[in-house]
């Protein structure tokens, strides 16, 4: 039976689309986009989380990202694509980055899960969580020596640890499952998780 939360899945590709509404149909409110000019015919104030694929040929993810925000509606959005991660993501407004294939569907419920979870939260904390995401995956792609010499990255750095210092005693009190899904990739271990989810310890 399907929760109250209504999931959007966006992807030019037919077949994706609809293996993702089946790896979720049975907990969530599906809704499906076939390209980006039906994503933006679809939201409205009822879709509480997006996933979207970055590249489609009529409308990209990014057109559709910038959409979504300039109209304010309240819904967390992941990128689910193919597209590997770069300093320009710096500059969108998502909340998660996916690289595609996601092969298991136990990782997509957990992103869909978690962001889920964070509408819950204050402004800030989302803003907190969503620096974090694009940190995770520009540092899973990047070497050290490109993610220093990045001003843009550094930026990032020196916000997100404002962000932890100003909100220290409530990200201690998160668990796991919180954090999971923004540092799960397909090929990282739960060790590194935990060790990623450890950054935020109030400790350090």
């Amino acid at each position: 039976m399907s929760s109250n939360t209504s999931v959007l899945i966006v992807d030019d590709e037919r077949a994706i689309t609809d293996l993702h509404a089946r790896w979720l149909e049975e907990s969530y409110d599906i809704k499906k986009a076939y390209n980006g000019t039906e994503a933006l015919d679809q939201i409205d104030d009822s879709v509480d989380v997006v996933l979207l694929d970055r590249r489609m040929p009529d409308c990209s993810g990014q057109e559709v990202l910038d959409e979504i925000r300039s109209k304010e509606f309240d819904c967390r959005v992941a990128m689910v694509t193919a597209i590997e991660p770069d300093f320009d993501i710096l500059e969108l407004g998502f909340d998660a980055y996916i690289c595609k294939p996601v092969s298991d569907p136990e990782q997509l419920r957990e992103v869909v899960s978690s962001l889920e979870t964070r509408s819950t939260y204050d402004s800030q904390l989302q803003e907190m969580l969503a620096l974090a995401s694009k940190k995770a995956a520009l540092e899973g792609r990047k070497g050290s020596g490109e993610l220093s010499e990045n001003e843009e990255y550094s930026n990032l750095t020196s916000e997100l640890e404002s962000l932890q210092g100003d909100l220290s005693s409530t990200v201690a009190n998160l668990d796991d499952n919180d954090l999971r899904a923004e540092f799960h990739d397909q090929n990282t271990s739960s060790s590194k998780l935990r060790q990623s989810s450890g950054q935020f310890d109030s400790s350090e």
